[in-house]
């Protein structure tokens, strides 16, 4: 998608960092001929670059989560001389029974939603396949739980950006044993004639024949495997015997992967009187069908046994130009497999005795892998993905020259659960999230400027997985101490955990800026001593690794754990020179846990440190105002230091004031509550906190607030869709809480809300994050304050400055808007943004419940 760029007149708006995960099912992910991988995510499809290991845009569209994606065509080498110029085709299938074709400008970067089949099935869309019958004209198939397996024909535009067409040529009614797998090939010798193979829970292979104009009809059943049918696919034609044939492929549960052979009939037949009724001959050799005047006939090829659990993809590596016409069928015809027993397979027939053998094995070590759902070739077939349990890719691409030697390359990633929370480290060098997957993850800025690699650009990656925890985490907190890095977590359970980064994090962090930066103040390394972290057995405390216990194998490289499938995958954190693969942040990247707080008595709900770090807020869930209280923690010694109790319901979000004078928070009681800061030095460790206000300011459920940067303002967003701003007014040597002005109503929900610091000396910019993903930036002008600077209501006119573009935004609730200034080219700004006298650069990261990360790049001119 290019840069993502949205302008308006005072804004500027780009996507400089999308992460999300690959959704949970089979046929989720396809490498397309233009070198770009789409993937199903959540409710979008993704689309990654192999080369830039990032995500460059995800198209919105589908109401349910996308099931599969194909491109049309499959291969280069399918397309025609008359196929359209300029723009490529995919298809997404959803669980709603959703199908849509997306158009890709090549020349411009773009994708549109060239159709949308909103009534394709009644019920899920579990597979789809296509196939181009010219360069206008194409074949797909889809098939659904809803016990029909639907054959379309398709008319492409003349011209890039046309309007295409789509007409369903048949239904074919399945029953109860749905399929989800289907393939389409033309049959050997006969372009004419078109073989559709479909499998799925009967354990059998339905294989039809017809023409792209005609009805399908019934060919043949093949059996042989014991277990579902997961995976078909068709090779390119084979030359063999001076005659040209076809192989099928096809994986099960039963772990296994058969090859069937397609060939012209008179090509097996020794006499010259076939069979036409069932005899022995037949079952040896293999049924039998006829299309119009010719017969072809199927036979089992091959049985491939080698993966130890049930076999969910199997693919043919895809022709490229100097072997398309070749007449030897062993120089690229070999199978991709994919298992859930975490390893990817190419077989290959041997030369001289043509026996189908396991050439190529690789994998994931990691124990926190559940196996692969997914894999593909590259389009020039060097290079293999996976996608696993977790969302994960894994990236594979055969570097050696002559031989096989299939090395890991970087992928980009995201969690693939609902992002909760995130938050910005306290000097900005990373963003740090937390996710209903049960994992945090820190994101930060990569340098490739001085490592020799194809990544030229500066380009956000994952770099750490601080915690693996058992447990849902519902939110996050960095502590704003000097000194380490630290934050403080919360999940499913009534324990605040406490996490402080290791050395090998540290000097990680140092290689992202490419060493030409350091932190905000200097750590006294000496007295870090502690690399990393294990997993305990249950995956709830993560326990430390010291550097004297470790030895020298800290600054092992990060792939020597990957050279043996007997290697036990323990922890080997280490310094790393580049973004760490999937198998190493699952495992080498924990962040160890120094300290756990006790005293909630349901799960944790919200926390949020205060800007000086001397203070941790935390509250949990609560249906009682004795429940619903709010725990302060001292940072120097976590120790509590009081309750605060104001609510009587669940506080949905807190937030201190940049000055840290008072501590804001809002509930699903419907009020908000402002506490104040007492005098410090009356009472010994940190000032206590009192009651300010607690006022009843929305209709429903208060899910968000925020400060302004001056302090003088506080923003409320409630289910009700409105906005409330409102003011800390002085009076009488006191401080009270004023309204201000009410947004009109939003078409949804407002779940997140986040002042943009520093916007203008009169200017401020609000940022609204709505329950359907969209997002919006508000203007408000200040009117006159008082001179001394005191906490006096102003006038506040605020109007609508930008609506982000929807293929920018998420497709789920927007759970957290958090801002940060850019300060050097470290920030990963563009460089065309070049900023001026009259203009702000800030980046805005937000996270949903659609799984996604993203990092906006904003410039402001006020």
């Amino acid at each position: 998608m290019g840069k993502n760029v949205v302008s308006r007149e005072r804004v500027e708006v780009e996507v400089g960092f999308i992460g999300v995960a690959c959704n949970r099912i089979v046929n989720a992910a396809s490498w397309g001929p233009c070198d770009l991988v789409a993937f199903g995510a959540h409710h979008t499809v993704a689309i990654f670059s192999p080369q830039k290991a990032s995500i460059l845009a995800t198209l919105p569209g589908h109401k349910d989560h996308v099931n599969c994606v194909e491109w049309l065509p499959r291969h280069r080498l399918n397309v025609k001389d008359d196929s359209v110029a300029d723009e490529e085709f995919l298809l997404s299938g959803s669980a709603d029974g959703v199908i849509m074709l997306w158009g890709h400008r090549t020349s411009t970067d773009k994708w549109r939603n060239a159709l949308h089949l909103s009534t394709a099935h009644e019920k899920s869309v579990t597979c789809i396949s296509g196939m181009t019958l010219s360069g206008l004209d194409a074949l797909f198939v889809s098939t659904s739980s809803d016990g029909t397996v639907r054959i379309w024909k398709l008319r492409l535009p003349a011209q890039a950006g046309g309007d295409c067409s789509v007409a369903l040529l048949q239904s074919i009614n399945v029953g109860v044993r749905v399929m989800v797998a289907v393939t389409l090939a033309f049959l050997p010798r006969n372009s004419e004639y078109i073989i559709l193979a479909m499998g799925g829970l009967d354990n059998q292979i339905h294989l039809y024949v017809g023409t792209a104009l005609g009805q399908f009809v019934p060919a043949c059943e093949l059996k042989g495997h014991q277990d579902w049918i997961r995976s078909l696919d068709f090779s390119r034609p084979i030359i063999e015997s001076a005659s040209e044939c076809l192989l099928l492929a096809s994986s099960s549960q039963d772990r296994n992967i058969r090859l069937w052979k397609i060939t012209p009939k008179e090509v097996l037949i020794l006499d010259n009187h076939p069979t036409q009724f069932p005899s022995l001959k037949m079952f040896i050799e293999g049924p039998v069908f006829r299309m119009g005047k010719e017969t072809w006939q199927v036979s089992f090829e091959s049985l491939l046994v080698g993966h130890e659990d049930w076999v969910y993809s199997v693919r043919w590596q895809p022709p490229v130009d100097d072997d398309f016409e070749t007449t030897d069928k062993d120089k690229s015809l070999c199978v991709l497999s994919s298992s859930m027993d975490r390893t990817m397979m190419i077989w290959r027939p041997q030369p001289k005795s043509g026996i189908w053998m396991n050439e190529v094995s690789v994998g994931e070590l990691s124990h926190s892998a559940l196996g692969f759902y997914g894999g593909t070739w590259g389009p020039r077939g060097d290079s293999i993905l996976a996608h696993g349990f977790s969302g994960s890719f894994h990236l594979w691409k055969n570097t050696g020259k002559g031989k096989a030697d299939w090395q890991p390359q970087l992928a980009p990633s995201g969690h693939f659960g609902p992002v909760v929370d995130v938050a910005w480290a306290k000097n900005g060098e990373f963003l740090l999230s937390g996710s209903h997957d049960q994992t945090t993850r820190v994101f930060a800025c990569w340098d490739w400027s001085k490592q020799d690699v194809a990544i030229k650009e500066r380009s956000w990656h994952e770099i750490a997985r601080p915690q693996v925890h058992g447990h849902d985490i519902n939110c996050i907190a960095i502590v704003q101490r000097h000194g380490n890095h630290q934050y403080a977590s919360g999940a499913e359970e009534k324990v605040a955990r406490i996490f402080e980064a290791p050395t090998a994090f540290l000097d990680t962090l140092l290689c992202t800026t490419g060493g030409n930066r350091k932190g905000p103040e200097e750590i006294d390394r000496k007295e870090m001593q502690i690399l990393g972290a294990n997993m305990s057995a249950l995956g709830l405390s993560q326990k430390p690794i010291y550097a004297q216990d470790y030895g020298n194998s800290a600054t092992e490289n990060l792939n020597s754990s990957l050279d043996t499938f007997e290697a036990f995958p323990s922890a080997l954190p280490s310094v790393l020179a580049e973004p760490p693969l999937e198998e190493h942040l699952a495992q080498n990247t924990l962040w160890p846990e120094s300290h756990k707080l006790y005293g909630h008595g349901n799960e944790l709900y919200s926390m949020c440190s205060n800007y000086s770090g001397s203070l941790l807020a935390t509250a949990c869930k609560a249906q009682s105002a004795s429940v619903a209280e709010i725990w302060l923690w001292d940072t120097s010694s976590w120790r509590g230091v009081g309750c605060l109790q104001s609510h009587t319901l669940t506080i949905t979000q807190m937030e201190f004031s940049h000055n840290d004078h008072f501590l804001l928070s809002v509930s699903r009681d419907r009020h908000f509550s402002v506490f104040q800061r007492g005098i410090p030095g009356e009472v010994e460790g940190p000032a206590p906190y009192s009651l300010l206000v607690n006022a009843e300011a929305h209709k429903r459920i208060i899910w968000t607030c925020s400060w302004s940067h001056c302090d003088k303002y506080f923003a409320t967003g409630s289910r009700d869709k409105s906005v409330k701003i409102w003011a800390l007014v002085e009076a009488e040597n006191k401080v009270a809480v004023k309204h201000v002005s009410t947004f009109p109503l939003f078409r949804s929900s407002v779940t997140a809300l986040a002042w943009s610091p520093q916007a203008g000396s009169k200017d401020y910019v609000l940022a609204v994050g709505l329950e359907t993903g969209l997002i919006e930036l508000w203007n408000g002008t200040s009117g006159d304050m008082t001179p001394n600077g005191g906490y006096t209501m102003g006038k506040l006119d605020f109007s609508c400055l930008m609506q982000f573009d929807v293929n920018l935004c998420h497709v789920g609730s927007v759970n957290r808007l958090i801002w940060k200034i850019l300060g050097s080219k470290s920030d990963c700004e563009d460089s065309t943004h070049t900023p001026n006298a009259s203009s702000t650069l800030v980046q805005l990261a937000s996270c949903g419940a659609d799984h996604a990360v993203r990092i906006f790049n904003v410039k402001l001119q006020l």
